[in-house]
């Protein structure tokens, strides 16, 4: 007698029972007291060789998660700097299957390694391949900015049955509704995004994020942590008063880049930049409690 192993849609079956990798850092964490720095960089900056580097930079002085960015031709969410760093990733020649060495990179570093990508790219390499490639990298989870969870079926299916965290993101206009949507279906933590727009370094951050995280935990999130926007160890110290984590990008990605949006010419200064804005950021958010 023969058994199923696949659903009437052709999707295996079965689901992973492993824990979250973000949850299991965030329960470490609380237990200190402390937040968690997030770290993003796009894959393939300033090209694939030296990305590589430079997100082992990010763990070995002091970011706890790293975004690994999946560089894409139309970023709508996306600030000029990280637009800047993409395309050149992408002038490179950048292919979706090579981010999951940088994934292989962080793990080994000793940190949890994200992906953010738009769904474009994700529908088009097959759900279910990318689910299984990127876990068997050793990833732990993928933060979709335009991919609401009523739209994400397949990717819900897949990611249970891999063991994969789910972060959907939310804003100052979200509604208690979508709130509470967002909190059900993710897994690992829910992004906040301090304001409505485009990434990037601001001189200052409102009041709006901590209104956020804390609506967003009433509505039933058990780790929050706020994006877009901070950019100084003061701005991480404060945000991480609040947020369960606290994550930058515009701020590290600006470090490999000259005064005219092109890759450094010396990529190892670049590197010696990144380590120094990354120890800056992460004493400020680490000891945001203190």
């Amino acid at each position: 007698m023969t058994h199923a192993t696949t659903t009437p849609s052709g999707q295996p079956l079965g689901i992973s029972h492993k824990p979250s990798p973000c949850r299991q850092l965030f329960a470490e964490f609380k237990a200190d007291d402390k937040p968690a720095f997030i770290g993003y960089l796009p894959y393939g900056f300033p090209n694939p060789e030296v990305s590589l580097t430079a997100f082992k930079t990010l763990v070995d002085n002091g970011v706890d998660i790293v975004e690994i960015g999946l560089p894409y031709s139309d970023p709508v969410m996306d600030g000029p700097v990280i637009q800047a760093a993409s395309q050149i990733a992408l002038n490179n020649g950048e292919k979706i299957a090579g981010v999951f060495k940088a994934v292989e990179t962080v793990a080994n570093a000793g940190g949890v390694p994200l992906i953010m990508s738009y769904w474009n790219l994700i529908y088009h390499y097959g759900v279910e391949r990318f689910a299984a490639d990127f876990a068997n990298a050793g990833g732990a989870g993928l933060i979709t900015p335009d991919l609401i969870p009523d739209e994400a079926g397949e990717w819900i299916e897949a990611s249970d049955r891999h063991g994969l965290d789910r972060i959907f993101l939310v804003s100052p206009d979200s509604s208690d509704e979508r709130l509470k949507i967002v909190a059900k279906n993710a897994r690992g933590f829910v992004y906040a995004a301090s304001r409505m727009g485009v990434t990037g370094e601001q001189a200052t951050l409102s009041s709006s994020p901590e209104q956020l995280v804390a609506r967003t935990r009433a509505a039933g999130a058990e780790n929050v942590c706020v994006g877009i926007g901070v950019s100084t160890p003061e701005q991480g110290r404060t945000v991480g008063q609040y947020a369960d984590g606290v994550i930058v990008g515009s701020a590290l990605v600006h470090t490999m880049l000259d005064e005219h949006g092109h890759a450094l010419a010396d990529p190892g200064a670049g590197l010696t930049l990144l380590a120094e804005r990354a120890t800056a950021l992460a004493e400020g958010i680490h000891n945001a409690r203190k």
